[in-house]
């Protein structure tokens, strides 16, 4: 079958190429992949800044598709079936993390796409506690992004504890933070948006999915636009997904006292400098969210079937396998908010 493979650490070192198909054995549901969304992981794979990636790999863990095979073990799920599916392949098992099914936390955790096989091919398989069957109503392309819209959920609802009436300021405008406002939005919260100048055509995007106000940080003010809107009591949550170091500190400036900040976006370096006044003497709950974990699925699912939050609203680009390299080149130009690769968008 064909796939992209990351065969070495180092920049680039990809490959569009043959590789065998996957069986499905055990508790293993072997996938036939229908779309496989472009993630900013991949793009670091891609880059060689992205530790977990374990070469040769296919890259890829935002998918959908049909499911063609079952391991004899299998139980629930069907052939036939329209599925999506978690990022978790392996964890350990037996440490806190996964006996509370925080398997984002597991510190053995093997990952599709990273350590084990991804979406980028023809075909995967995943385990079958990690598969989740569609609602008939929700798209296979709108489905491949529910990895994306299980992480706003978990940094949202989770982790954010999101309320109706909540004024929330998001930053950054990529997938990661349109999901988020529109996890948000459905929660009854009022969203800010705040972006740079480039993010255009993303500020339109958020704005058509239900953003209340989007600011150009590099025109406008962000700090009179939030006081404005909150009559000056400034936020009561904010979710910093851009990985920009100096959007961490605004978010703690901008939140109210005893207000929570979410730390999505991975900085450029480990060690970063931090407003930590503030965190103290304004009692922030300053917290990270790292991915997403079963219950973050859930409710992801039920988001996507009442219609509330539509992912594919976000996808600005659709390529084909073997042009994923044009794919990878307009996600890292910035071009759009999300991109897609399509293997066989004649699955229904």
């Amino acid at each position: 079958m064909k796939a992209v493979v990351k065969t070495e650490t180092g920049f680039d070192h990809m490959q569009y190429t043959d590789i065998p198909e996957p069986k499905a054995t055990g508790d293993l549901v072997k996938i036939k992949i229908a779309y496989s969304g472009i993630c900013g992981t991949d793009l670091h794979a891609f880059k060689g800044t992205y530790a977990s990636t374990k070469p040769p790999v296919v890259l890829g863990h935002e998918f959908s598709g049909v499911v063609t095979e079952i391991g004899s073990d299998v139980k629930n799920v069907k052939v036939g079936d329209r599925v999506t599916s978690e990022t978790t392949f392996k964890t350990c098992g037996v440490c806190p993390m996964c006996k509370s099914k925080d398997y984002n936390l597991c510190g053995n955790r093997q990952g599709i796409g990273t350590q084990i096989n991804g979406s980028m091919a023809e075909y995967l398989v995943s385990r079958e506690e990690s598969v989740h069957v569609l609602p008939d109503n929700v798209s296979l392309l709108s489905a491949a992004l529910t990895e994306r819209l299980a992480c706003g959920v978990h940094a949202a609802i989770e982790k954010g504890n999101v309320q109706p009436g909540d004024i929330c300021v998001v930053f950054g405008v990529g997938a990661i933070g349109q999901m988020v406002m529109q996890v948000a939005k459905s929660q009854g919260a009022t969203v800010i948006v705040a972006g740079l100048s480039h993010d255009a055509e993303r500020f339109e995007i958020a704005k058509s999915a239900g953003a209340d106000r989007c600011v150009d940080q590099q025109t406008e003010n962000i700090k009179d636009i939030v006081m404005e809107m909150t009559n000056g009591v400034v936020a009561d949550k904010c979710f910093e997904c851009s990985g920009a170091v100096p959007a961490a500190n605004k978010a703690l400036e901008l939140v109210r006292r005893k207000g929570t900040v979410v730390q999505m976006g991975v900085f450029p370096q480990s060690h970063e400098s931090i407003w930590t006044d503030l965190i103290l003497h304004h009692e922030i709950n300053y917290v990270g969210s790292r991915s997403q974990k079963p219950s973050s699925w859930v409710k992801a699912l039920e988001l996507l079937a009442a219609g509330t939050v539509v992912p594919e609203k976000i996808v600005t680009s659709i390529d084909p396998l073997e042009k994923w390299r044009d794919g990878f080149d307009k996600m890292i130009r910035g071009e759009g908010a999300k991109g897609v690769i399509v293997l066989d968008d004649s699955l229904q």
